[in-house]
């Protein structure tokens, strides 16, 4: 049913039925594989400008294997987050040149260098514990096609860190800043930049953290403006919204 809608599309294109701007908003909706476990979205690259990402918790080996094949019958790079060691060994059977990314638990196969984005996102750490949500907002953000930088551990505990890279901090398209705890560094970030402040708390804290929801809940009562917040531990979401934001810019 998808080849013979597509075919007519094409046809009505190739006869001056239609235009070049109406057949590709049709091409927009069109087609997915049913796999029988899931419906592979093969067209979320020209809606969205990245392929489907594959979240790996819940899903069985083969069920991403599975996946990973669908999505690899098409161009684009390829990413799946949550990922276990054990389901990389699998993978990278499959698809030898598949990467595993250790602190960020992120399978990727890399077929697009090329960059989209204008500027430089820039994703920042309060300390070390929340490396590994910096480090899923980096990689996602990177494999996106964005030149991205990192200034990790320079939390509100020894905030002079912080200002000692005041130049990098200036410079960045988009910013995220990922911390957990009292989590009050995207409020001093968001005080001091004119750029969008992407803030990810993150579940690492002692008791009254509360697994992340203290300083979600600072994050969304920032009284710095323009402080956007994702949910906890929500890397993947913050490196996908800043890609976003980062490839509307009018290259500077």
């Amino acid at each position: 049913m998808h080849e013979k809608e597509l075919r007519r599309l094409l046809t009505a294109l190739q006869e001056g039925k239609t235009g070049v701007e109406e057949t590709l908003e049709r091409l927009k909706l069109l087609p997915y594989e049913d796999l029988g476990f899931a419906r592979v979205d093969h067209h979320r690259q020209l809606r969205r400008g990245f392929p489907e990402v594959i979240y790996c918790p819940g899903k069985t080996t083969a069920q991403i294997i599975g996946i990973m094949e669908s999505l690899h019958a098409s161009p684009g790079n390829i990413l799946a987050t949550r990922a276990t060691p054990e389901i990389y060994a699998a993978v990278k059977e499959s698809f030898p040149a598949a990467s595993y990314h250790d602190q960020a638990r992120m399978i990727t196969l890399e077929r697009d260098t090329a960059l989209y984005g204008a500027g430089t996102i820039l994703v920042i750490s309060a300390g070390t514990a929340d490396l590994p949500v910096a480090e899923e907002a980096l990689l996602t953000a990177r494999l996106m096609g964005n030149h991205v930088e990192k200034l990790y551990d320079v939390g509100v505990a020894g905030i002079h860190r912080l200002f000692h890279n005041s130049e990098l901090i200036f410079q960045a398209a988009v910013i995220i800043v990922v911390a957990g705890m009292d989590g009050a560094l995207p409020s001093v970030v968001g005080g001091l930049v004119g750029c969008p402040v992407i803030a990810v708390p993150t579940s690492s804290g002692y008791g009254a953290a509360l697994n992340g929801l203290a300083p979600l809940l600072t994050m969304l009562n920032s009284c710095a403006s323009g402080v956007t917040v994702v949910n906890i531990d929500n890397g993947f979401g913050a490196g996908y919204a800043a890609a976003l934001i980062n490839r509307r810019r009018e290259a500077r």
